[in-house]
């Protein structure tokens, strides 16, 4: 495997639209790095970069110690799986397996061997006979995940693979891609606008807006410490919650030209009185293993939205009064002009 380095890498189309600008990024070797953000943002743009199916205006891009800017896609040792299938239907999953392989004249025994192994490791025995056309999407998805990983490449490309998946089948494939990681020990960069898949997956996430880098770190840590208020909406489900400064009054010391974030699961829903503020219960929606409590603050319901995660029992009722105690050791301040987070 190989480590990838992005160096200042911009991509601006003839037509003056800036996707990528200086980008700087480095994907250690067998990291799992995910790229996520909302579409438009550049993502897909970064990964066809460093494919070569796109070519940078500036910087360039390592793979390893080569510097692969203006190399040829098959001659950059990758495998790129797409949000669509691209299976041939003719062949059966065998032949589709074994294709790329056979086209690069590997021999026989070589290909045999490989694609017996990706078949196993991806459950496709029982269907290695058939054709895409009588497959489930989750077994049209591992048939191309397993053309990927027969080429045995320094470096895996996925492009929202899992998209064209239902709910359930998009949890269950996840959970494929983890195991197949860490068996791999591949180095992967993958892309999805999905950011509970990039939570999951990603040993390390690279949130990206308006084709720049927003932060780079760990699942936690963008949880936890985002570097701005865009990381700290995109990240979490539901959002983080966002107050003038002075809205709550005694719960901090609030720094001034600020905005408030605090997430729903730091709140916590009490008494009227008994908490830092009281506030209006608006829409109550049961997830089965807790609620979404939509708040307005204020007694009378006139202030700002406010999201809570509660237990769900005891049940609470809309349209009366509460009390909502802030978990002070997990308060967000953000510069109100640059978003930037303060502290």
């Amino acid at each position: 495997m190989a480590l990838v380095r992005l160096e200042g890498v911009g991509k601006t189309y003839p037509n003056g639209h800036v996707a990528a600008k200086g980008l700087d990024l480095e994907i250690r070797d067998g990291e799992f790095m995910v790229l996520v953000g909302p579409s438009g943002c550049g993502k897909s743009t970064a990964l066809r970069m460093i494919a070569g199916l796109e070519t940078p205006t500036s910087g360039r891009i390592m793979i390893g110690d080569r510097d692969v800017t203006s190399v040829p896609p098959q001659d950059r040792d990758i495998a790129m799986v797409f949000q669509t299938y691209a299976l041939y239907p003719h062949m059966t999953v065998r032949e589709n397996l074994a294709f790329g392989l056979r086209m690069r004249g590997t021999a026989p025994e070589v290909i045999e061997k490989r694609v017996q192994e990706a078949s196993r490791a991806l459950g496709l025995d029982p269907v290695l006979g058939r054709r895409p056309a009588q497959l489930s999407g989750g077994q049209r998805q591992r048939v191309a995940l397993g053309r990927a990983i027969v080429r045995e490449p320094k470096v895996f490309l996925f492009d929202e693979p899992l998209s064209n998946l239902d709910a359930k089948l998009r949890v269950e494939t996840r959970a494929e891609l983890a195991r197949l990681h860490r068996r791999l020990g591949a180095t992967v960069v993958y892309v999805t606008h999905d950011q509970e898949e990039a939570m999951t997956l990603g040993w390390r996430v690279a949130v990206m807006r308006d084709g720049f880098l927003q932060q780079v770190a760990p699942p936690m840590e963008l949880y936890r410490g985002p570097a701005n208020r865009f990381v700290a909406e995109f990240v979490g489900s539901p959002g983080m919650n966002f107050l003038p400064g002075n809205a709550v009054a005694g719960i901090g010391q609030t720094p001034s030209g600020t905005t408030l974030g605090v997430r729903p699961h730091d709140l916590t829903i009490v008494a009227p009185g008994a908490g830092d503020a009281d506030a209006w219960v608006d829409v109550v929606e049961s997830r089965g293993s807790e609620l979404l409590v939509y708040l307005r603050m204020g007694a009378t319901g006139d202030g700002a939205e406010l999201r809570v995660v509660a237990p769900p029992e005891p049940q609470i009722e809309e349209e009366r009064t509460v009390g909502v105690r802030f978990d002070r050791t997990r308060l967000h301040w953000f510069e109100v002009e640059t978003g930037r987070r303060v502290g």
